[in-house]
């Protein structure tokens, strides 16, 4: 097992132990050592759950688009050691739940795995073929953690 040191943080907002609730530290720990490749000796991960304004101002300053996204990847060192913080955001998590009719966790799942292949220098907005690898890449990990495909269309 891939040695983890995690970080996990709830900024402060009204729904925020729903988001808690849907977190537990063991299960966001197993979500990122299952999406760490074979290359990664070491990870240090911070976890941090946003509000909406949060999720749209760090996407505005890192990303130069105004708006809230689920989830941010800032990677600092690839693999052996894989330093990133991911930033996720609520409200926007919460949303996208509801609309794909899927548990709250497993959707946090889907995207700390998402996260963390791309701490791992995955990418699926620099190719068709790129974007193809990484979605079968996470398919396959949710797969290995007994959740469903993510992209599957009903």
């Amino acid at each position: 097992m891939v040695p983890l040191s995690l970080s996990l943080q709830f900024a402060r907002f009204p729904d925020a132990p729903l988001h808690r609730a849907a977190l537990p530290r063991h299960k966001v720990a197993r979500w990122l050592r299952a999406a760490l490749g074979d290359d990664v000796q070491m990870a240090e991960i911070a976890v941090r759950v946003v509000d909406a304004e949060e999720g749209q101002r760090l996407n505005r300053e890192f990303r130069q688009k105004d708006y809230a996204t689920n989830v941010l990847t800032f990677d600092y060192s690839g693999a052996p050691v894989v330093a990133a913080d991911l930033v996720l955001c609520a409200p926007v998590v919460a949303r996208e739940a509801a609309e794909l009719d899927k548990p709250l966790a497993d959707h946090y799942a889907h995207l700390l795995v998402h996260g963390a292949l791309h701490a791992q220098g995955w990418d699926h907005e620099t190719s068709e073929a790129d974007a193809e690898a990484m979605e079968a890449r996470e398919t396959a990990i949710l797969a290995g953690l007994g959740l469903a495909n993510p992209y599957a269309r009903d």
